[in-house]
């Protein structure tokens, strides 16, 4: 009997290998970062072959960190960074271009032309997704558009599409393939049908052939071809933020998660029903598990988060490591006035105004470095508490507790803010990598390693929690201050 179960977790920035034993515990792990390529300003690519690549090396370095074979697993499962788009040869496997990220903006020419017709939300009762750079669509039109001979090997079935998640499993086991919440993220696939909508794919101008087909997020698709885990079945696949929803145990309505990644997510499971949003969230497919009706999703998503202190790092020399923004900001009391909206690809959740770029507001002679890793931080929990709203909103459902998980739940200074910012209790799960945990949970389903998910649900347990401290009038001012911020981040780029 296999032991473990291997879930690959490809993200915007770096690949991960994790095997888990039966009790949801990590036993192996391995990370690569890839290349994060901006050719110009708004663009945003990978080379699709260094993940390829970085995903070999992942997965042979966790299975050698504790010398497991291929016979040790029982099935693996795979997780994604969602929306990014490649375009490869049938034949060789070989991309076509780098692969458009789902924060590349260079679409944003095509969304006054496609609302002329119905406006922004002309797509919305069928995919639940308002007209946004986000979305896969749109980038397969541009690269049909843009790569010399594209569209004509597309109409003659030598390329095909796939978000990471297809490509990944093409190449893993030569099956073109992907499940239903990483195709209800293409604006191409139907809700109600979950398949390629024939209205869709001819107003997107996307021929139906390069297009893999759609399965359930959980149940065997085939079986590995990589040395490292020959024969294994891959049994699971989950967009990363539905993962992490299926890591977190919201199998049932109500139950919502935040993950606090690259940007942050909150997903709520609205059950068998597909919710409308009135108030600037998506309407996603959460999970389908094998043999049963998809389970739907509102989802709030907010592009910069992480990435934010990514950039302070990086792009200003701030911090020489992430985890140095918590003692920078802790060298202060408070913000000193100064609000960082990150609308770097423009305001996704709940505003969706793609033409908004990032402003630093509230500046003055006082101001230090201290004050702006604080704003940097506090961003993050003030962008959550708009979706947070909006959430609650558009489901009718107070959310008294906000279950995290994602890279940045380690920061304290952070997670107290977001409780106090909230005025709500947030909880940290004790395994903080829920979104590989998810796609291990959807393959062991799959696979019978797991008999259903009452035995997941068990597992689940608390490592952390915060309770709001913040006086309410503070609250309130700050939050003002911050909405205050956010519309001088509008219409920064004419149309």
């Amino acid at each position: 009997m296999a032991d473990f179960i291997g879930a690959i977790d490809q993200g915007t920035t770096s690949t991960r290998f994790l095997v888990f034993d039966r009790a949801g515990r990590i036993v192996a792990s391995a990370q690569k970062e890839h290349q994060q390529i901006y050719p110009q300003p708004g663009w945003v690519e990978h080379d699709p072959e260094e993940i390829w690549f970085r995903t070999r090396e992942v997965i042979a370095q966790a299975m050698d960190q504790r010398g497991l074979k291929p016979g040790d697993l029982a099935a693996l499962g795979i997780t994604n960074q969602r929306e990014t788009t490649v375009l490869w040869n049938r034949k060789t496997g070989k991309p076509l271009a780098n692969a458009l990220v789902w924060q590349d903006t260079r679409v944003a020419d095509y969304i006054p032309e496609f609302s002329r017709e119905g406006g922004p939300d002309r797509f919305r009762a069928k995919t639940g997704l308002p007209l946004a750079t986000y979305f896969s669509g749109l980038k397969i039109r541009w690269l049909l558009e843009h790569i010399p001979g594209a569209r004509q090997q597309a109409e003659a079935g030598e390329i095909l599409f796939g978000n990471i998640d297809t490509f990944l499993l093409w190449h893993l086991t030569g099956l073109h393939i992907t499940d239903c919440t990483n195709a209800s993220r293409t604006q191409l696939m139907n809700l109600q049908t979950l398949d390629w909508d024939p209205e869709l794919l001819s107003a997107f101008a996307i021929p139906r052939q390069i297009l893999p087909e759609i399965r359930s997020s959980s149940e065997v698709y085939g079986t590995a071809t990589l040395d490292a885990v020959k024969g294994v079945p891959v049994a699971g696949i989950l967009g990363d933020q539905q993962a992490a929803l299926v890591g977190q145990t919201c199998f049932e309505a109500g139950e919502a998660k935040n993950t606090y990644g690259t940007g942050c997510f909150l997903l709520m499971n609205t059950g068998r029903e597909i919710v409308q949003s009135h108030y600037g969230l998506l309407t996603t497919v959460a999970f389908q598990l094998k043999g049963q009706p998809a389970n739907y999703a509102l989802e709030g998503s907010v592009a910069i988060t992480g990435a934010l202190v990514q950039w302070i790092r990086d792009n200003f020399g701030l911090i020489t490591t992430s985890p140095e923004i918590e003692s920078l900001a802790r060298l202060v009391e408070d913000n000193g006035g100064v609000y960082f909206v990150p609308a770097f690809s423009g305001l996704y959740a709940p505003y969706w105004k793609h033409n908004a770029r990032g402003v630093i507001a509230g500046l003055t002679r006082y101001s230090n470095k201290s004050h702006l890793a604080r704003a940097v931080l506090e961003a993050t929990a003030f962008q959550t508490r708009e979706v947070v709203e909006a959430m609650e909103k558009d489901s009718g459902v107070p959310l008294a507790v906000l279950r995290t998980d994602g890279g940045m739940v380690e920061n304290e200074l952070l997670m107290q803010f977001q409780a106090d910012i909230l005025n709500r209790t947030v909880v940290r799960p004790a395994v903080k990598e829920t979104t590989a945990l998810g796609a291990a949970y959807a393959a062991g389903l799959a696979t019978g390693f797991y008999a259903n998910v009452e035995d997941l649900r068990a597992q689940w347990s608390v490592d952390h929690t915060w309770k709001p401290q913040m006086d309410a009038e503070r609250r309130e001012r700050m939050y003002g201050f911050w909405k205050k911020a956010v519309t001088r981040s509008f219409d920064w780029l004419e149309e």
